[in-house]
This record gives C-alpha cells, structure tokens and sequence, in this order.
C-alpha cells in the first residue's frame, strides 16, 4: 500500500522534536508541569475552535486550528512516552491498523453496493475488535462518551435506541416542519429554564441518564426473552462512522 508523501515526515519529526523540547528538564515550566487530566479541557476548547473555523470557511484559520489539535495530540504522546506507555508512532501504526481493518473493501477484497453497507460491516468488525477486552460492548449503549454535553449524548442514544425499535414516537410533534423551528423550540427551552434559575444541560443529562437506564433494561429483557431487534431502514440509519 502506498503512503503519503514521505516530505510530510519532515515537518512531523520537526513537531516531534519541538514539543519534547518543550517538556525538556530546561523547556518551558508551564509546559513541563502538564499532566493529561490538566490540558484534555484545552483540547476540547481547540476542537470547538476548529468547528468555527470551518464554519466560516477561511483556510488560514483552518490550518492553524488543525496545528492547535495536532499539538494536542503530539503533547499527550510525550506525556505518555516520558511515563513509558506509547509513543506518537504507536498512535499512528495503531490508527493505520484500524483504518485498513474496517475498510476491507477498500484494502481487501470485499464487495460493498451502498454507504448503509459501509456502515454495518464498520460496526460488525468494530465489535468484533473489542470482544474480550475492558470496552467489549454488551449493550448497543455501550461506547457512548459519558462526558459528551446532553445534547449530543440524547442523538447518540436516540439513534441506537432506534436500533432497538424502543422509542416512543406517539408524542412526535408534528408542527415541527424544519431545523430551524426546532432551534427556536430548544432555543425557547432554555430561556424557559434560564427564568426559572435551572440548568438547562443538567436537566437533559438527568433525562437522558433516566431514558438510558430504562432503555439498558428494556434491551436486556428482550435478550432474555429471545426477542429479535428491529433493523432500523436505510433511510433512518447514521451516516457517520462511530
């Protein structure tokens, strides 16, 4: 298989050899005291920075928010190195392993006919790969970040309770016709919690964590009973790789 071109190794070796200066016995004293737990809120901030710099489609911003994360990846490498855990070049022959794995029918010799396919052998061989590890999933709600803000952990288990055909739609609002009513209606939501001194954030997470649980235990008594999962159709399935 071809790689990339090689003079991008260059510049790499280059971030490399700056960040472990950085954290050098005689480098920079804020950098040298970072452990992963005190900079991971920082990368987090860079992936948000990121989001706008696509939004507004500048690629100078592009660029160096893409240098911020990389930064970030690169700083948690050395941290690991210097702790004799893994280098940067474990990430990436680990990443490279993962990437030609799920894709056999790019780099093998499976054939695929639509994007729903890609998306099921995906799952299929990701479950297969962490049968028998600490992040074996027993459960289709497992591997959902516990730490995501509510309201991309409610889609996340939405769409998987979906899988399992256990959402209640009979009280879907149906004079909801567009993304952007629906931002309004969210948008209302908050402010109503705003005036009464709430927490919007926490008061979705506690309902998510509630509608998580009775999920668990719905999907659970259907393996017990032997119950078949629905198959959720092409049209309703996820379009991104999880």
């Amino acid at each position: 298989m071809k790689r990339g071109n090689l003079n991008h190794c260059n510049y790499i070796s280059e971030v490399l050899e700056v960040v472990a200066k950085l954290r050098a016995p005689d480098g920079c004293p804020w950098d040298r005291k970072q452990t992963h737990q005190s900079i991971w809120g920082h990368l987090v901030e860079e992936v948000y920075e990121l989001r706008d710099a696509i939004k507004s489609g500048d690629d100078k911003a592009l660029i160096e928010e893409l240098g911020d994360v990389l930064l970030h990846v690169v700083f948690h490498c050395q941290i690991a190195s210097e702790r004799g855990a893994f280098t940067f070049g474990d990430v990436c022959k680990h990443l490279v392993e993962k990437l030609v794995r799920r894709h056999p029918h790019v780099f093998g010799d499976l054939k695929v006919a639509h994007v729903e396919d890609v998306l099921k052998n995906w799952e299929k061989i990701k479950m297969a790969e962490k049968e028998g590890t600490p992040q074996e999933r027993r459960s289709v709600f497992d591997g959902v970040p516990n730490h995501l803000p509510a309201l991309m952990k409610a889609q996340k288990l939405i769409k998987r309770a979906a899988k399992l055909a256990l959402l209640d739609e009979s009280n879907d609002d149906k004079d909801i016709g567009s993304q952007s009513e629906l931002g309004r209606r969210l948008f209302e939501l908050v402010s109503l919690a705003v005036r009464h001194g709430w927490s919007a954030e926490e008061a979705l997470l506690e309902e998510v964590e509630r509608q998580e649980r009775a999920w668990r235990r719905a999907e659970l008594k259907s393996k017990t009973v032997g119950r078949k999962f629905a198959t959720p159709s092409a049209k309703k399935s996820s379009t991104a790789k999880e």
